[in-house]
């Protein structure tokens, strides 16, 4: 080869490498821009766990409980491939992910999947657009969700920054229940009854129940601050059936956002967080180290007459100390007045009304100012009648129900995406969801003397990028109570809600369309009403349902069916070759 050949040779592959090199850049720039793909393995597994001098053998994801903590930022794609090694069914929700256009991972059982059976794997992946904050995942099918949950934690986008002061500490904070007997013992035996399910034994925060329940002073959640240092804590109710009352004994909490959205900060003493809600909360410590620990505490906020788990969760605040001393023998800080009354009502709608969307041009409340498609829900209990030849442990020989517009939601035995994308929606549901109940009565007064339920698996279907508006009504039927309603693939806005029946010629006026809370996770007030917008801008089936474990297994539940739009990026794609079969 001559010397000019070689010269010409060495040239072009100097301009390769040097393209190659400027591709790699670019790509790592798209690559900082766009997220990264992270990997999760979640191997659920049977593990004995000791909770109150008892051990008992629980489902967890990596034999941990908790489960393991998801990490990723806005903008991140995560493929968590989760292994079934226990006998029962399994799905995974990611509660409060949008899952744009993507609706096969979002998780809950026969609504957008069959469930992973023994010993099969499913892997859901998803990215996170848009969002950023505190969320969490949990177990989608029977109340496997009594162990199998974890939190999920989006960080803001490199270099993007909080809207509030940058904490010292992160340090998440995960409310659960516990049960010393099985509890899908326990749910299996209260569906096949019809009376109401054992109640728990305790609550738990990260796990641990605390130092107020029999031999539990041992398993007690320990916070350890610095004196000066500002913590954020991401609170997430993991609980199955309780709404519930957090505190700090001597500490002011400041919300800054609820269900993975910046709000308005709001300073606080308590904070109230039903099931399937995430908070937010900025605690500053005291400048100087006080001789002393304080008390945190959690118990349930309750509005029926039905027997609850009325403990209190407790873990103790320590501060560093100088000098050596150990916070050990300090004595414990608790108020007398520390929580509000169990059935505080008043203080639920007086702190929920208080939670604003931050409304700025970064972040936005995009509340959609007309309405496209209007509902009205009446959202409560019922009965249902006994099976032939058996004795029921409901009212005069019925079961406990529950419904929507009295419609008692039946899980089908085919996932209704499936049926919905492949057109096969016969046998399986229906599209006849009432828009409103099947007669007018007053809602919150005395009750009617017919309170049993129909049934059905029933849908709304909404175009697509319809503007919906749902006003929810609790009931005064059995009992009234509040329902805590988490909507799958949306967020909403909470433009209002009020007690009493909603008045649709007076309540409108009173809408806030301009910084209303945006949320997935709504509490119905008790003996009131909750009205929220939400853009239909999510093909796919989506489910709604109360996050009381014990109504949607009564059949508080529902599911709409958002129809594809006309432009490419507004379809649902196929599902996934390892989509698991029924």
């Amino acid at each position: 080869m001559g010397p000019s050949l070689l010269l010409c040779s060495a040239i072009l592959r100097a301009m390769f490498l040097g393209f190659f090199a400027l591709w790699i850049l670019s790509e790592l720039a798209l690559a900082k821009h766009e997220g990264i793909t992270r990997h999760y393995k979640f191997h659920i597994k049977m593990q004995n766990i000791t909770r109150l001098c008892q051990t008992k053998s629980i489902v967890t994801v990596n034999g941990q409980f908790p489960g393991p903590r998801i990490i990723a930022r806005e903008g991140d794609r995560l493929l968590i491939r989760v292994i079934n090694n226990v006998k029962y069914n399994v799905t995974i929700h990611w509660h409060g992910v949008r899952q744009l256009r993507n609706g096969w991972a979002d998780g809950p059982a026969y609504v957008t999947q069959c469930p992973i059976q023994t010993g099969q794997s499913y892997v859901y992946n998803f990215t996170v657009t848009g969002q950023r904050g505190t969320l969490f995942w949990h177990a989608h099918i029977s109340w496997l969700r009594a162990t199998l949950y974890g939190p999920i934690i989006i960080l803001p986008k490199q270099q993007a920054s909080y809207p509030f002061p940058q904490p010292f500490e992160e340090v998440p904070i995960i409310f659960g229940e516990w049960w010393k007997a099985d509890t899908e013992t326990i749910i299996n035996e209260a569906m096949q009854t019809g009376g109401a399910p054992k109640i728990s034994d305790a609550f738990t925060i990260n796990g641990l129940p605390g130092p107020f329940y029999n031999c539990a002073a041992k398993d007690t959640f320990k916070l350890k601050v610095t004196p000066g240092k500002t913590y954020l804590l991401r609170m997430i109710n993991a609980a199955l059936n309780d709404e519930l009352f957090f505190s700090i004994a001597n500490h002011t909490l400041t919300v800054v956002e609820t269900d993975a959205v910046y709000v308005k900060p709001i300073e606080t003493k308590v904070v109230l967080i039903t099931p399937g809600q995430t908070t937010n909360v900025l605690l500053k410590a005291k400048s100087k180290a006080p001789k002393a620990n304080f008390l945190i505490a959690a118990r349930p906020y309750a509005t029926g007459p039905a027997s609850f788990d009325n403990t209190t969760t407790a873990g103790v605040l320590e501060y560093d100390q100088p000098n050596g001393i150990t916070t050990k023998n300090l004595p414990l800080l608790k108020p007398a007045a520390l929580l509000p009354k169990f059935n505080d009502t008043n203080f639920v709608m007086q702190f929920s009304k208080k939670i604003r969307s931050l409304a700025t041009a970064k972040f936005p409340a995009k509340v959609p100012m007309k309405v496209d498609r209007r509902f009205f829900f009446t959202v409560g209990l019922g009965l249902s009648p006994c099976p032939q030849n058996q004795t029921c442990q409901g009212p005069n020989n019925t079961k406990l129900a529950a419904s929507v517009n009295n419609v008692s939601f039946v899980q089908p035995n085919v996932a209704l995406l499936q049926a919905h994308f492949f057109n096969r929606s016969k046998g399986v549901y229906t599209t006849d969801f009432p828009a409103n109940p099947p007669f007018k009565f007053n809602y919150t007064g005395t009750p009617l003397s017919n309170i049993m339920v129909g049934s059905g698996t029933k849908v709304v279907v909404l175009p697509f990028n319809a503007s919906v508006e749902v006003v929810m009504q609790d009931t005064s039927i059995i009992v009234a109570e509040s329902h805590p309603l988490h909507l799958h693939g949306f967020n909403f806005f909470v433009v209002a809600q009020g007690f009493g029946n909603f008045d649709p010629n007076k309540d409108p006026a009173k809408f806030n369309l301009v910084d209303p809370a945006e949320r997935n996770t709504v509490g119905v007030p008790s003996g009131g009403w909750v009205a929220i917008r939400f853009l239909a801008d999510n093909p796919g089936v989506w489910f709604m349902h109360c996050h009381l474990e014990v109504h949607t297994s009564w059949g508080l539940k529902m599911a709409w069916i958002v129809n594809d739009g006309n432009g490419p990026k507004q379809k649902l794609p196929p599902p996934p070759s390892d989509l698991p079969k029924c």
